[in-house]
């Protein structure tokens, strides 16, 4: 017997555009994470970053974003409202360390310019979503004797 009617309601195609777009995002997050767990472990950069070695603000900045990215990935991954907000404050951290402190971090314009890009996309996605939301909506009818 199959029911009278879908409550699965249908996705538009901004819907999934922007969930397409979350995980894309999920992906190069679980990437940051993981280049700071291979440098803090001593993998990478032939083991000159390894956390005894850093100083520390590097401690700081370098254990934050270790894991602050990949739990934003996992938020992002799975759509719930946390992921945005915890990819927001890695993404933070990490351009105030490349911006406002290149003295003692450096400087990477393009990490700034990507967060902020990625940020920018966001809001009208979500901007998008919200006026189609709307758009939806049923009008309140107002039925007068």
């Amino acid at each position: 017997m199959e029911p009278d009617s879908s409550t699965i309601p249908k996705r538009s195609l901004t819907n999934i555009l922007f969930v397409v777009f979350l995980r894309l995002i999920a992906i190069s997050s679980f990437w940051f994470g993981m280049q700071y767990w291979s440098m803090l472990v001593g993998y990478s950069l032939n083991g000159h970053a390894r956390f005894d070695l850093l100083d520390l603000p590097w401690k700081v900045a370098s254990t934050t974003l270790a894991v602050l990215f990949p739990v934003a990935a996992l938020g992002l991954w799975l759509t719930v409202s946390w992921g945005p907000v915890i990819w927001v404050l890695a993404a933070a951290v990490q351009c105030l360390m490349y911006g406002v402190w290149p003295v003692i971090f450096g400087f990477n314009p393009l990490i700034i310019i990507l967060h902020s890009g990625v940020a920018v996309l966001y809001c009208i996605f979500r901007i998008v979503l919200f006026i189609e939301k709307r758009r939806r909506r049923e009008p309140v009818r107002v039925d007068l004797p």
